[in-house]
């Protein structure tokens, strides 16, 4: 079976709010003296080489608005022209006629307020639909005259292509407002925009492709977010030495698994193997010791109704991982107090864990991730126990929230969702950019726990493990091949391979600027 290695990332790719991108902007024209109509010949310029390799036949129509984004699309359309492609433009705005931004090309351009039907019939019977009505800087709904062209383009028989974001979806946060463009491709200009990554525009934003248009490197080094990327991923996964032993290469203990839940505990402790620690050693209920002996030969088995014998192998371990299945009855409790009151080894927090913490049992969330490195991994549900947060705003401001919840607990926290991300103090956040909704099953959380459990013990921090375990466990489940019918124990079987890739992926692309090339969301 051949596996297709997507995404494709040249390194680290920051990703921008509308907000940010046009501040650096301004950085650009005024410290650099970079200008405007440099940056727009060039971004329009990729668009149409990208455009012509994904769509090289048909017609292109350019629905096309005011400012960057509507010159953007004008340039792009121009470039096609001057290629032998046929054009025409859909001008959707108040902008100066003739188009100098055309260079004098015959490109036939109709206002959407032109009488008669002929606009509308332009969109109805275009092969490529380009959409630079909207840009990033456009905050609600859009306006009656847009909202209309909208509704048109996506009732259209055409390929769509949108420009930085589909008009109607904000830039920072994915929201849609009103109606918005649903693309198949979106084009984004230096980096990708956070709103084609997060909320509703991850969904309408197709494939995403992102451009370098000869824009300067970040002053500051950095925006508020990143995305994942294989290429990081490479660089950011552990190495043994040549010479070591079983001691030196991480040693993990993950606690898990009430009776009758000894699958959490297999799964979470088989995933800490598969990342390389030299040691796993699994507390869990007396009842699931064959199970686990027998799933998971590899792992030293440790009775968790035994506090001392948690409590000494807790003080002595490299990292500890605890929370799947363990219960949140006064047994969880327990096994959780005895994790707990030895040693300040580094800490993952999930599922059981994070419910009894969130009571103040037996000590409260703050209290123990301000003791020691800690990474916490809730899904929305457990994030709405542990801030201030309603279900409602967690969902639809991922980010924010995340990085809130970071800044105020003082630890890494792992949002789980789509897309799953990591936010620590100070840091940008990362991104997921590999996870997809085949992941949504039973299981998958515990196999999380325990790969970043693993890592931990190999030395990463927290950011970095919880980063790499969301990474690889994705990765783990493309190389399977199973789409929705993808196990956790399938991730677990392909996780070594996948945390082992190197590279920045593979594109079809084969053009030098493309920077970035991420399949439609799923």
């Amino acid at each position: 079976m051949t596996v297709r290695v997507r995404p494709f990332a040249r390194g680290l790719v920051h990703a921008a709010t509308g907000e940010e991108s046009s501040a650096f902007d301004r950085y650009a024209a005024v410290e650099l003296d970079l200008p405007t109509a440099t940056l727009m010949e060039c971004a329009g310029r990729s668009a149409a080489e990208v455009v012509q390799c994904l769509y090289p036949c048909g017609e292109v129509v350019a629905v096309v608005g005011t400012g960057n984004n509507g010159g953007d699309a004008l340039v792009a359309l121009r470039t096609l022209a001057a290629w032998g492609r046929r054009v025409r433009a859909l001008v959707v705005a108040e902008r100066p006629q003739p188009e100098s931004l055309l260079h004098g090309w015959n490109v036939q351009v109709l206002n959407d307020d032109a009488p008669g039907d002929a606009a509308w019939e332009m969109l109805a019977g275009a092969d490529v639909l380009i959409d630079g009505m909207l840009g990033t800087g456009v905050k609600g709904a859009p306006r009656t005259r847009q909202e209309r062209v909208i509704q048109a383009v996506n009732a259209a028989d055409a390929f769509v292509v949108a420009l930085d974001v589909p008009s109607g979806v904000d830039s920072a946060t994915g929201a849609v407002p009103g109606g918005a463009v649903s693309a198949d491709v979106t084009i984004a200009f230096g980096w990708p925009k956070l709103g084609t990554l997060a909320g509703e525009g991850r969904a309408l934003r197709g494939r995403l492709v992102v451009v370098e248009i000869g824009l300067p490197p970040l002053p500051d080094g950095r925006f508020g977010a990143a995305l994942i990327t294989p290429a990081w991923a490479a660089l950011a996964r552990p190495r043994r030495d040549l010479e070591t032993h079983k001691y030196r290469v991480g040693t993990v203990l993950v606690v898990a698994g009430r009776p009758g839940m000894a699958g959490a505990a297999v799964l979470a402790a088989r995933a800490a193997l598969r990342t390389g620690a030299g040691l796993v050693y699994v507390a869990s209920a007396p009842e699931n010791r064959v199970v686990l002996q027998a799933a998971a030969p590899e792992a030293i088995f440790v009775d968790a109704s035994d506090q001392d014998a948690v409590a000494q192998r807790a003080a002595v371990v490299d990292a500890v991982a605890v929370g799947p299945g363990i219960g949140t009855d006064p047994k969880g409790e327990r096994v959780l107090a005895a994790v707990l009151h030895a040693g300040s080894q580094p800490l993952v927090l999930d599922a059981d864990a994070l419910t009894l913490l969130a009571t103040g049992r037996p000590r409260s969330l703050a209290e123990v991730v301000a003791a020691r490195p800690s990474l916490v991994t809730p899904h929305a549900g457990e994030m709405q126990r542990i801030t201030r947060y309603t279900r409602k705003e967690i969902l639809a401001r991922r980010v924010e929230v995340a990085r809130d919840a970071a800044t105020e607990l003082g630890c890494t926290v792992l949002l789980k969702g789509l897309p799953s991300l990591v936010a620590s103090p100070g840091e940008p956040v990362l991104l997921d950019s590999v996870g997809t909704s085949d992941l949504a099953t039973g299981g998958m959380g515990d196999v999380l726990t325990g790969t970043a459990g693993g890592l931990l013990a190999r030395g990463l921090t927290p950011r970095t493990a919880g980063a790499l375990a969301l990474h690889g466990s994705g990765r783990a489940a493309v190389r399977a091949g199973r789409g929705e019918g993808v196990l956790p124990v399938d991730v677990v079987t392909h996780l070594p391979d996948a945390l082992n890739e190197i590279g920045p992926g593979e594109s079809e692309l084969n053009l030098p600027f493309v920077v970035l090339d991420l399949d439609a969301a799923r």
